[in-house]
């Protein structure tokens, strides 16, 4: 007889605890101690760090406040350069000015000189300019081609110095305005400086002039003292902790191009670390609930709002790229998530409209502009050079009659038809280049090479001719988009390029007709996407795009400097 195995004691279930203060003693209560120690322990450190903190957050706020202002100074120029450009197409300088009236925001005074620095149209009372060196400011723009500044110079109508910027326009004119460097710190750093703020911040010019001062700066203020001025003069960002007064501060400063200026700011770290010491010390009664729902609100911002964040910024990359259907599926997320969805849906079909307007527009200019070239090239051959050849036999006839004893006016008639055939063909070369006749007659591929030889007559530089497949006419509207693409492409390496070779490679394929045409010249820096050729102002590649797309094709265009370019179209058949 076997007897069953004993079972644990009363003594014995009692030794071990159960699961609930199993979990206090060894997880909960040691969490908790080891939390209280670092919440305390952490009171040490917490001054520390708020310097490094409140040090990084002055810096942020002086570099972002440097770049403001940096491009306000930037956008002044480019409003004077504006200006000048209008001046050259305006009836008058006056007219010019008034057409400019909304820039006096932006500029205490305006005015139109000439290249000796007289002025022609001003604003203001022409008292004002006096002492000015406007021709100086001139002749600096226009030996840069950028807009010029000068020092805060003293106005005899203005209580305040002001500084001039002056743009030389394209014709003998120039824009100059004049406007105060504290204004354009005033709209930067006007906000960020409430009634109750002890920070200040000073704009400072190259010469350790204060040009503008928030808070208050006392007018003995050595500005020569602080330590990091000098490196910021020489273009670098910084921020420092030093005493000033018995207050430990945190300066930070950077560089304001292209000025050589410097902002400053100067904050007590502790005027921002003092509520926060108080509320740490009753951090450890709330940190484990306060743990909980941080837990709680980290999952729901990861599902309901950063997720769909997340997806939302690749549906609008993809909205960047013209792909308008990805916007409109769900993300999901909250209700401002969804809204701002439904708005970028709205913009997207409003995108997609006008873009397809102004590509029926493009269109319609392109088409309007082939048939108005047809028209004046069929008028220059049925009229023009009928004239020519008729005038030509004329001469000959004129030849024939003049007796061999008038050898002047044998050289006179002769000089006459030489000059005639010139003409010739000068304007047949300029009939081709309005409507290709031999593209209509002999076919894409023949108007192509055509092309070819006559950049290679007009350069000197060889084109080698590849042809892959068997050749296909294509519908006239892409024979023409096709032939005008490649011609704007031999225009640019015969105008830039300054190539030593060039091939020319057309496949006929199943299904594609592929063009490449490829230099070894000097190239360019291509922008990223072929929508960003207009703010580079490569105006005839954006009418290739252009012409591609109205055809359904597909442009390439990839270039760097002294690398060569190559521009690649495949075309749908």
């Amino acid at each position: 007889m076997t007897l069953p195995a004993p079972g644990p004691s009363r003594r014995a279930r009692r030794r071990g605890p159960g699961l609930t203060p199993q979990l206090f003693l060894f997880v909960i209560l040691p969490l908790t101690v080891l939390l209280v120690v670092i919440s305390f322990g952490s009171l040490a450190l917490h001054s520390q760090a708020m310097r490094a903190l409140v040090a990084e957050r002055e810096a942020r706020t002086v570099h972002a406040a440097a770049d403001a202002i940096s491009q306000q100074l930037h956008d002044l120029g480019r409003a004077v350069a504006l200006l000048a450009a209008h001046d050259g197409t305006s009836p008058s300088s006056a007219k010019a000015l008034t057409d400019f009236a909304d820039l006096r925001d932006d500029f205490r005074a305006l005015a139109i000189v000439d290249d000796s620095g007289e002025i022609l149209a001003t604003n203001v009372p022409e008292e004002m300019w006096t002492d000015v060196p406007l021709a100086q400011l001139v002749a600096q723009s226009l030996a840069s081609g950028e807009a010029s500044f000068s020092d805060p110079l003293s106005f005899p109508l203005s209580d305040e110095p002001l500084m001039v910027v002056a743009f030389h326009g394209p014709s003998d004119r120039s824009a100059v305005g004049a406007f105060m460097a504290g204004d354009l710190a005033e709209r930067v750093l006007g906000d960020a400086f409430p009634p109750e703020s002890q920070a200040r911040a000073a704009l400072i010019d190259a010469d350790l002039r204060l040009l503008f001062g928030r808070g208050e700066w006392p007018p003995d203020t050595d500005l020569a003292s602080y330590s990091g001025l000098e490196a910021a003069l020489q273009g670098q960002d910084g921020v420092e902790v030093a005493d000033s007064g018995g207050q430990e501060v945190v300066i930070a400063y950077s560089p304001v191009s292209p000025l050589g200026w410097v902002l400053l700011m100067e904050e007590p770290w502790e005027a921002l670390d003092n509520p926060l010491l108080r509320g740490t010390q009753a951090a450890p009664l709330i940190l484990i609930p306060a743990l909980l729902f941080a837990l709680l609100a980290v999952v729901f911002g990861l599902r309901q709002v950063v997720q769909p964040l997340q997806a939302l910024e690749h549906k609008a990359a993809d909205l960047g790229q013209s792909r308008f259907e990805t916007i409109e599926q769900p993300v999901g997320g909250i209700e401002e998530i969804q809204s701002l969805q439904r708005t970028l849906v709205e913009m997207a079909r409003q995108l997609r409209a006008s873009r397809d307007a102004i590509r029926r527009y493009v269109g319609a200019l392109t088409g309007a502009q082939e048939e108005e070239r047809r028209r004046l090239a069929r008028e220059l051959h049925d009229q023009t050079v009928q004239s020519l050849i008729a005038l030509d036999q004329h001469a000959q006839i004129a030849l024939m009659a003049v007796p061999p004893e008038s050898p002047d006016a044998i050289a006179r008639l002769t000089e006459l038809r030489q000059l005639t055939a010139s003409l010739l063909d000068e304007l047949r070369r300029v009939i081709r280049g309005l409507r290709p006749i031999y593209l209509e007659d002999l076919g894409l591929l023949a108007a192509l090479e055509i092309l070819a030889g006559e950049t290679q007559t007009a350069t000197g530089t060889p084109v080698v001719i590849d042809t892959v497949g068997v050749p296909l006419r294509l519908t006239p509207e892409r024979e023409i988009a096709v032939f005008r693409i490649a011609q704007e492409a031999f225009s640019n390496i015969e105008r830039h390029a300054q190539a030593g070779h060039v091939d020319l490679r057309v496949e006929f394929r199943p299904g594609h007709f592929l063009l490449t045409i490829r230099d070894d010249g000097r190239g360019f820096t291509s922008p990223p996407a072929l929508a960003d050729l207009a703010a580079a102002d490569h105006y005839g590649l954006l009418g290739m795009q252009e012409r591609a797309e109205r055809i359904g094709s597909r442009l390439d265009l990839r270039s760097s400097p002294d690398a060569g370019t190559t521009v690649s179209l495949d075309v749908p058949l």
